[in-house]
């Protein structure tokens, strides 16, 4: 019995990304966190500051009387509902590109990492209290600059035109938070920002082609430390969270 020729060798192969289920698991969290605020609040768009305070919100106060865990929780919290769109949608935007390059468990690293920096640097530097994932969005914005800008040869035009792009979206954003005093926290981005480069050269793959094959394949390598200076970044917020001061 001969079977029909299904052609399936000459069919055009469609290519399938992978999956970012990081970015989509923090993405439902927010959306989570800011519902039970709501339904505390016993409101409809926005929660009170009450109950963003008894759910993690950054205070100063607290937080030196030992309560560090609000440096992470603040990041899930949000204090409206334009406040969790534009971060919901930066972290739409840019998290399933920053997951595919950093891989999952690289990508989660380097945007807590990033989180936690943000809300360090609101901490030292602003009195306010705070709520937000913005500086970890930073953080994404500075990982990917500091990605393509280690593999801007390899990449080449296309390399440096994204560290470019992610420069210009740094400081057009920068730019907005700094000119809008008292609505936005700008050391929680700076901080975030920051936060994101430092753990994106400890834990960003770097290009490398092999031209052992035709045509050369581009191979993801990552650094042998890239872990250990991970660990270094969160032992460096740890101990400045300890030991400094805040606002």
């Amino acid at each position: 019995m001969i079977q029909p020729d299904d052609n399936t060798d000459s069919a055009p192969q469609q290519q399938v990304l992978p999956r970012t289920p990081a970015t989509f698991a923090l993405l439902g969290a927010i959306v989570l966190v800011y519902v039970i605020s709501l339904v505390l609040s016993g409101g409809i768009f926005q929660p009170t500051l009450g109950v963003l305070v008894l759910l993690g919100a950054k205070v100063n106060s607290m937080i030196a009387g030992g309560a560090y865990w609000r440096l992470l929780t603040a990041t899930f919290l949000h204090a409206s509902l334009i406040h969790i769109f534009f971060n919901g949608y930066a972290l739409y935007a840019l998290g399933p590109e920053t997951e595919r390059i950093y891989e999952t468990r690289r990508f989660l690293a380097l945007y807590f990492l990033a989180g936690l920096s943000g809300s360090l640097a609101s901490y030292l530097m602003s009195s306010a209290v705070s709520v937000g994932a913005s500086g970890a969005i930073f953080g994404l914005i500075g990982g990917l600059g500091v990605f393509y800008y280690l593999n801007r040869a390899t990449l080449g035009d296309f390399g440096k035109a994204q560290v470019q792009n992610m420069i210009s979206i740094a400081m057009i954003n920068l730019f907005i938070g700094f000119a809008s005093q008292g609505t936005i926290d700008n050391w929680g981005h700076l901080g975030g920002l920051v936060g994101g480069v430092l753990a994106g050269l400890a834990l960003a793959p770097r290009i490398q082609i092999d031209t052992r094959f035709v045509p050369p394949l581009l191979r993801r390598e990552y650094p042998a430390l890239g872990w250990a200076g991970a660990a270094a970044l969160l032992g460096m917020i740890a101990a400045m969270a300890l030991l400094l001061p805040p606002a």
